[in-house]
């Protein structure tokens, strides 16, 4: 009897195998990792200076990584907040993979980091798939970016466990309909806590910082509904049936969508 191979779903499983392994390693050493997604333009490296720099004035022992198709000019921003920050370009790759971070990791990673900002490539598609061993994961969207992202991309938005909207100072200039967003967002992960920020006049900062801290203590964070549905189907699979099935849909796909394979602590 042949046996169906789907390559993305190989692909997958790999990269959640490394991931549960980076979780746990992270895990032992006390450091917590925290995936920030969002488009290209969103605010999310002048947000995470921002979140750099309050974490240190706080006594948090802090560190980055960036991930960029090309140019180091992300990481040369975030080393302004005196933090270790390192910077991985993907060579044309749309994502992060949980093996690319574990291996820049390694010999790098400063052992009293206690929370592990990793910046993925600015891409609301790809990432969503990849789990990164990370516990907290944070889509963010900024003002200038319309009402409808979180409707338009929910594996990104649905499979979060924060949402952050950033640029905050801008929304009265861009007309953003507030209401309209938080109703996308809640339509495609029920329950997910929303923080509003601008890097600009620091509104925000701080409850953002204090919400990946309580996590980073263990406290019980959000579970999307999304990630929930992945793991009853896991439970509910069939070994005997052909590998190739919707576990590892692409990103979009909103009823099967891949949620990462760890849970918040």
């Amino acid at each position: 009897m042949c046996r169906t191979v789907d390559l993305h779903q190989a692909v997958l499983a790999k990269n959640d195998t490394n991931a549960v392994e980076l979780r746990r390693t992270l895990d032992d050493r006390g450091t917590t990792a925290v995936n920030l997604m969002s488009s290209p333009g969103s605010g999310k490296t002048a947000l995470l200076e921002a979140l750099l720099t309050r974490a240190a004035a706080g006594g948090t022992p802090a560190a980055a990584v960036t991930a960029d198709l090309a140019t180091e000019n992300d990481a040369t921003r975030l080393a302004r907040s005196g933090a270790p920050v390192r910077q991985i370009l993907t060579d044309g790759l749309c994502h992060l993979e949980a093996g690319m971070l574990r291996g820049e990791l390694e010999g790098w990673l400063p052992e009293e980091t206690r929370l592990l900002f990793v910046e993925n490539v600015g891409n609301l598609v790809c990432p969503a798939s990849y789990d990164l061993g990370e516990t907290v994961r944070i889509a963010l969207a900024s003002v200038t970016e319309g009402e409808d992202k979180p409707v338009k991309y929910p594996a990104a938005f649905g499979l979060a466990h924060l949402v952050v909207i950033t640029k905050t100072d801008l929304a009265e200039a861009v007309e953003f309909r507030r209401e309209d967003f938080l109703r996308g967002v809640q339509q495609v992960n029920p329950g997910v806590p929303v923080i509003e920020t601008s890097a600009r006049t620091g509104e925000g900062v701080d409850a953002l910082l204090a919400h990946v801290l309580r996590a980073a203590d263990g406290r019980e964070t959000h579970t999307p509904v999304l990630a929930r549905q992945h793991e009853k189907h896991l439970h509910h699979h069939d070994d005997d049936a052909p590998v190739a099935d919707h576990t590892h849909a692409p990103a979009g796909a909103a009823d099967h969508s891949h949620a990462p394979a760890g849970t918040p602590r």
